[in-house]
């Protein structure tokens, strides 16, 4: 009998919790009020480099995805005036649980429940509470030459984002803060996962342009402005990204 009734009772829990989490994934993307988005830097590294990085970190920083977000959502006619408003929050003391890439679908999923849980801790400490949450792991260049695969989850509205602690590199960390937080209400990649290459048409910024080649802008969730066939480069900056129309129908913005 006590077995049954713990059993009914943490499945209500279960069914509490996947509701509460589809009503805010529902109301991320009907676009009628502004979205809050807490940016929270974190050191990925012990470096003295990371850490002063940090130090100087301040809203202007990223304001710049804001902006991208609000001017593409005039472009298809969204109504809202602020879409998002992303506030950066001081920097945390204990970065989120890392992924190995190579990692399978169990390990995923325990991966994702383990964010879930510290999103919650690190949500429950701070005012006001965003609604999406974006974790940018700051790396120093010298020690992370390469950066890990970053991730937008819609399911539990976070964003796990790599960034280096450059200011050469700020603009197109912008980039990536922008990918990342577009993932977040639902928008897929469009590059091809093998060669990094902006699939055709949906990874296309003006996938009607002829020659098809080369692009002159870039598909946000593709990254990367089409040279050719078989090359592409990163943008400079967020200016040269556009979100492209099967990615406004997946976040919301076209609902024909």
């Amino acid at each position: 009998m006590w077995r049954a009734l713990r059993a009914g009772f943490l499945l209500f829990v279960l069914l509490v919790v996947a509701t509460q989490a589809w009503i805010e994934r529902f109301s991320t993307t009907r676009w009628q009020h502004t979205v809050y988005v807490g940016a929270f830097p974190v050191s990925a590294d012990a470096s003295r480099v990371t850490a002063d990085y940090l130090a100087q970190l301040h809203q202007g920083k990223i304001a710049e995805v804001s902006d991208f977000v609000k001017t593409e959502a005039s472009r298809y006619g969204v109504g809202v005036d602020e879409p998002i408003e992303l506030h950066l929050y001081p920097p945390l003391a204990l970065p989120p649980p890392a992924l190995d890439s190579g990692a399978g679908v169990l390990t995923r999923i325990v991966w994702s429940l383990r964010l879930r849980y510290y999103r919650h801790r690190m949500l429950a400490a701070v005012s006001p509470r965003p609604q999406i949450a974006m974790f940018l792991l700051y790396h120093d260049p010298a020690l992370a030459p390469s950066l890990p695969h970053s991730a937008g989850l819609q399911r539990g509205l976070t964003a796990v984002v790599h960034l280096f602690a450059s200011r050469s590199q700020e603009a197109q960390n912008r980039i990536v803060m922008a990918h990342e937080l577009l993932h977040t209400f639902g928008a897929t990649d469009k590059y091809d996962l093998a060669t990094g290459l902006p699939q055709y048409p949906d990874g296309f910024a003006d996938p009607q342009l002829s020659p098809r080649y080369p692009q002159q802008l870039a598909e946000i969730m593709a990254v990367k402005t089409p040279l050719s066939a078989t090359e592409a480069r990163m943008p400079d900056n967020l200016a040269d990204e556009r979100v492209g129309a099967v990615t406004a129908r997946e976040i919301g913005w076209i609902r024909h």
